[in-house]
């Protein structure tokens, strides 16, 4: 058993850069079209259904998260060649990274497995999380599992993040005391 060092709400998001699908890369820190703070969402990979329909899902979301000033990607451990037949089902509307690194997901402090079989994947594969990053590029809301059924509720997720931006509510970053 690996110990992994979890993230630290309010913290320093790394600066880790990824090969994008369809070209150029990716920079997690970095938001883009005009938007200031980043969503990062972590796919287990082509083997796992449930990421299939859950990218499909932050489809509906996107235009609600780019209101409020919120990019967003996905990323995975996948080599080009799964992330681009998974996102032949998904049809996202938003940046796929992928070619994550054991040591890069270590870095984003994710719970990682080993395939149950040859036929599930070839790889050890990071369980599912999502970031988001504030314009300062610090961690302002984290949520990461140990498996694929535990993944964070988009309506929920996004009515939260809405009032958080709202600059009335003066809404802080949770979960940093020590």
């Amino acid at each position: 058993m690996s110990t992994t060092t979890k993230l630290a709400a309010g913290g320093t998001f790394p600066d880790i850069t990824l090969p994008k699908l369809r070209g150029g890369t990716l920079r997690l820190t970095q938001p883009e079209n005009g938007h200031d703070w980043r969503m990062v969402v972590v796919y287990r990979g082509k083997h796992c259904p449930i990421c299939t329909r859950y990218l499909r899902e932050l489809n509906t979301h996107l235009p609600a998260l780019n209101a409020i000033g919120i990019d967003l990607v996905a990323i995975s451990g996948d080599p080009e060649e799964k992330a681009l037949d998974q996102m032949d089902l998904a049809h996202p509307d938003y940046d796929i990274g992928y070619g994550l690194t054991l040591d890069q997901m270590r870095a984003l402090g994710l719970y990682i497995s080993h395939p149950r079989s040859p036929q599930e994947t070839d790889r050890p594969f990071a369980e599912p999380a999502v970031f988001v990053i504030n314009a300062d590029g610090n961690l302002q809301v984290t949520e990461i599992a140990n498996g694929p059924f535990v993944r964070p509720d988009l309506e929920l997720l996004v009515g939260g993040l809405k009032f958080i931006r709202n600059p009335d509510n003066d809404y802080p970053v949770r979960g940093t005391h020590v």
